[in-house]
């Protein structure tokens, strides 16, 4: 039997895909971009590489939101090789080799099988997957934030993700490389260097503005360095008297396991975390948070809740300084929120119809009903509204999510031209019993305002000032959720004025 490399497939086949970003549920995604680099498993050298754009069958998948992410527009793919045109290759390099990249298992993977499934052929087979969230995630700890690749190559000062395929892999590997490099350096000796002590002042959960490389051309793209434009062909560099990289152990510990590819259960972790937002719902209602002390130093949450400070209304929001992190509270549990700027994004939004009344559908832990009543919504709104369901869902999926996405506003079928958004009244509990933690007042005709007082928690009484068709006033905070399978943005109700006619 040979000895050759290209024989036993021995090589590590990192690879990245670039794809749309459904914008409706239900929708899809459309691979835009493959590239992969070959890897020594011995040295960790680049033997060759391959990328190259793709043309969705449907290019009016490729949505402003798409754009924003990645930078390929309609355009740049319009004369690029359709999925089926590069399917040998993208077969050839990917079958029988250890597959590696960051989310792979939930992500590229899946997009890879869905491809070939579209196009009739059996998709290519890995000998193993290592997948560089799950596994640094497992080992090297959540130092760098939310383990985003942005937030790894910040971490170690290499620089910001482009979002296209090739610069990505080439990014994966020097961030594995400084992981294990650390963790190589921290086992060598333990007492000098505890655990979590290489924490860099990089390190940040924050996003950050893509940055974007210029498009390539629409057809495959071999590096400089290999000697055929067949990428299979290209003779491998092997050293033989190189020694080991302490990332090469890191990742021989997982290919050695491959029965269970998926060695670490993101999942698992991400349901932890989504269960403890959730209650963060719940402790909001015992004790509403309504300053900073909680959030981290960087993030600004605005003050008084009294008139509209810290609220902007629908028409001030530019659309592009909207994004979306994950944050570690005081008690170490990340969760997402929505920053506008440096601040945390709330809205107000002026005569407001309700089109519903209160909702008690739903109960909390005390079985005391969740209240929510529906209101319709302005053009201006939705767009923000949908601006954010995007940037969330978008960082939901990278960090592994596979929930169903409930969008902020509703457009039934039939009444496209209506939408509606949901609005909660969280509970407020104490020593005295429940109350409403939204502070709701009545404005007469003239003008005055004067805040409503309530005795005790009715949710019966509490219906009659929100009856269909009764004008309001609301301020709101937008709250990121991801729990059993469900995921969307949930609009909490800081300030109510309700108009008395």
């Amino acid at each position: 039997m040979s000895s050759d490399p290209r024989d036993d497939r021995s090589e590590i086949v990192f690879f990245d895909l670039e794809t749309t970003v459904p914008t409706r549920t239900g929708q899809g995604f459309a691979i835009l971009e493959f590239g992969a680099i070959l890897v020594c498993p011995r040295n960790l050298e680049e033997l060759r590489s391959y990328s190259t754009l793709v043309q969705p069958v449907n290019p009016s998948l490729i949505s402003s939101l798409s754009v924003r992410c990645n930078g390929i527009t309609a355009d740049a793919v319009n004369s690029a090789p359709t999925f089926a045109d590069i399917a040998d290759t993208v077969y050839d390099i990917l079958h029988g080799r250890i597959w590696a990249g960051h989310n792979i298992t939930r992500f590229d993977c899946v997009r890879i099988r869905e491809a070939f499934a579209e196009i009739g052929r059996t998709p290519p087979e890995p000998k193993g997957i290592i997948d560089s969230l799950a596994l640094l995630t497992q080992r090297f700890g959540r130092r760098a934030g939310d383990m985003k690749m942005a937030s790894l190559a910040t971490y170690f000062g290499l620089g910001k993700q482009t979002h296209r395929s090739l610069d990505d892999v080439r990014m994966n590997l020097e961030v594995l490389k400084y992981c294990a490099t650390v963790l190589f350096l921290e086992s060598s000796l333990p007492d000098a260097f505890p655990e979590k002590s290489w924490v860099s002042p990089n390190a940040t959960t924050r996003s950050r503005k893509n940055g974007k490389s210029p498009l390539e051309g629409p057809g495959i793209n071999i590096d400089a360095s290999s000697s055929s434009s067949k990428f299979g062909n290209v003779s491998p560099k092997y050293h033989e008297n190189e020694e080991n990289h302490p990332l090469y152990d890191l990742l021989r510990c997982v290919a050695s396991d491959m029965p269970q590819p998926d060695t670490f259960d993101v999942t698992a972790l991400s349901n932890e975390i989504h269960a403890d937002s959730l209650q963060q719902d719940v402790d909001m209602e015992k004790k509403p948070m309504t300053e900073s002390s909680e959030m981290p130093s960087a993030v600004t949450v605005p003050g008084s809740f009294s008139g509209n400070a810290g609220f902007l209304e629908p028409d001030e929001v530019s659309v592009s300084s909207i994004r979306a992190c994950f944050v570690t509270f005081k008690d170490g549990v990340q969760r997402m929120i929505l920053l506008y700027e440096h601040a945390i994004l709330q809205l107000c939004c002026h005569h407001l119809r309700v089109r519903f009344g209160l909702s008690t559908k739903f109960v909390d832990h005390a079985g005391r009903p969740r209240l929510s009543f529906v209101v319709d919504a302005s053009p201006c709104l939705c767009g923000v509204l949908e601006a954010c369901d995007g940037i969330v869902r978008k960082l939901f999926v990278e960090s592994g999510s596979n929930s169903d996405w409930r969008p902020a506003v509703n457009k039934k079928p039939g009444f496209f031209n209506y939408p509606t958004v949901r609005l909660h009244i969280p509970t407020a509990v104490n020593e005295d019993g429940a109350k409403y933690a939204t502070d709701i007042y009545q404005k007469d005709p003239s003008g005055t305002v004067q805040k409503l007082v309530f005795s005790k928690f009715d949710a019966a009484e509490l219906d009659t000032w929100f009856s269909p068709g009764t004008f309001l006033d609301a301020s709101f905070s937008l709250h990121p959720y991801d729990y059993q399978q469900s995921a969307g943005i949930r609009l909490v109700a800081k300030k109510l004025i309700i108009h008395k006619e």
